[in-house]
């Protein structure tokens, strides 16, 4: 869900310039914590939908708890996403930092709580450069998915152990965890919009086809062994 400089050059690839160190700032960190809090807490207020006339207490304890499991693998995961965009990106020396959108924040939170529904669109990761190839747009898209799935087979050993983080069981994380991020993984690269799918399908078709594979296979093997 990168931003992109709307310039492509595709005649002719640049010469590459000096890698640099990953860089940040005390804004980006600012927004990365408002982010991942907002969006952890939107969904706790769905995950403890009672689904029915009712809406639940903002602060109660259900919520709390559903709140502290959206911490540790919801917020967790939307943020690794666009930060994957960031590393590659200025791995190809271009500026890149994440910025939340106070307004889709606040709009998810109100229809997690009006509705009981999320809309997921806490902010991206803005990127400029001198230049963008198809191919470093494409590199760039792909990250963000390909971190999803990272995360996703590295939350499936928690599923079945016992004991638990900060009140919430690992179970629990590693479910929640695992159906996020392949969520997540596919949703992205549909090739729509400004979707990750579109940016990697107009670089490279093979690449396309092999991370969808890739999360298809994954969801076929392990989804119907989980159940909440």
């Amino acid at each position: 869900m990168a931003e992109m400089d709307s310039r492509i050059y595709t005649i002719g690839t640049p010469e590459p310039g000096q890698r640099t160190h990953i860089r940040t700032s005390s804004t980006e960190i600012q927004h990365l914590a408002i982010a991942w809090i907002a969006i952890s807490y939107a969904f706790a207020l769905v995950l403890a939908d009672p689904r029915g006339p009712a809406r639940p207490d903002p602060f109660g304890e259900l919520v709390i708890y559903k709140f502290i499991l959206s911490l540790l693998t919801v917020g967790v995961s939307f943020l690794l996403h666009e930060l994957a965009h960031k590393v590659v990106a200025q791995r190809y020396n271009m500026w890149a930092e994440f910025r939340m959108s106070s307004s889709m924040l606040m709009f998810a939170v109100g229809l997690a709580y009006l509705v009981g529904a999320l809309f997921a669109a806490p902010g991206a990761v803005r990127i400029y450069g001198n230049y963008a190839t198809r191919e470093q747009i494409g590199r760039i898209g792909a990250a963000g998915p390909l971190m999803n799935v990272l995360l996703a087979l590295a939350f499936m050993p928690l599923i079945g152990m016992s004991g638990s983080f900060a009140g919430v069981g690992f179970g629990e994380i590693g479910i929640l965890g695992v159906l996020i991020n392949l969520w997540l993984a596919f949703f992205n690269m549909l090739p729509f919009s400004v979707l990750d799918g579109k940016k990697v399908f107009a670089w490279s078709k093979t690449a396309f086809a092999g991370i969808i594979i890739l999360i298809i296979l994954l969801g076929v093997t392990f989804i119907p062994t989980i159940t909440m």
